[in-house]
């Protein structure tokens, strides 16, 4: 951590992890202290998302834990086949304490051949956006090689707004979610080689659209690509938003955590 530590501190940058997964067996060995160092090096905030029942659970504990750590709520589109009406109750118990922010890790995902069909996928996806619509929520959305599918259930709640979670759709995708009031989520992935579309996308939406996040354990970015991911790593991903716009860090790291602020509710 100290490479960049210096940085981070000398540049006055400070970090917002706008989508995380502490609750994951990665961190099972080092996850509270890990937390504490995350929290002693200019990380000001954690929206930590649930993707199963007990990760949502498990993430509603770490925002009582520790105060700069909030709680998204949500079934992903991997486990669609298990949300059923005792979930639905329990994530509304869940949506009872004041940590929660944002319904989430919610979505489709086609990418695998071995997750739930596309049509439980989607009623999965439409009854937790009732919730959001219901409870006034923004939504943390998954879409991975569903971008039609997702943009038109989307559409279908102009009254929620949220956030596409590591979006990897085009610049003409990128525009549309924007028109809706959505924020784009972008990661360790636009610092690959081949992120060009991701690049792109960067360059055409404004940076007050933008938030900055892990998916950690995974999506790390460039030079720590293949270990695991942590939300100090969002320094290389501002590094090259930076880059990418032309604009100094320290305004990247201003607007993205105004970002992710607004979108959540917090001042």
């Amino acid at each position: 951590m100290d490479e960049f530590n210096d940085n981070l501190i000398k540049n006055e940058v400070k970090i917002f992890d706008a989508h995380a997964h502490y609750d994951d067996e990665e961190f099972d060995n080092d996850r509270d202290e890990l937390i504490k160092e995350l929290q002693r090096n200019n990380i000001v905030g954690i929206l930590n998302c649930g993707s199963s029942m007990k990760g949502s659970e498990d993430s509603v504990k770490l925002a009582r834990e520790y105060d700069f750590f909030y709680a998204a709520v949500g079934i992903h589109p991997e486990y669609a086949d298990k949300f059923n009406q005792e979930q639905v109750l329990k994530i509304r118990n869940l949506l009872m304490n004041d940590k929660v922010k944002a319904i989430g890790e919610i979505g489709l995902d086609y990418h695998y051949d071995e997750n739930p069909s596309r049509n439980i996928q989607k009623k999965a996806f439409v009854s937790q956006m009732k919730i959001a619509e219901e409870f006034n929520l923004p939504v943390i959305i998954h879409d991975r090689d569903a971008h039609e599918d997702t943009l038109e259930i989307v559409k279908s709640f102009p009254n929620v707004k949220g956030e596409i979670h590591c979006f990897s759709g085009s610049v003409e995708f990128a525009k549309e979610y924007l028109k809706l009031g959505y924020y784009l989520g972008i990661t360790g992935v636009v610092t690959f080689k081949n992120a060009k579309k991701t690049v792109k996308v960067v360059e055409q939406i404004p940076i007050n659209r933008i938030l900055v996040e892990t998916d950690c354990p995974y999506m790390t970015p460039v030079p720590y690509r293949g270990k695991r991911n942590m939300s100090l790593y969002i320094y290389y991903i501002m590094n090259k938003i930076s880059e990418i716009k032309g604009i100094p860090i320290q305004e990247v790291s201003f607007n993205t955590i105004n970002n992710i602020k607004n979108l959540i509710g917090l001042r």
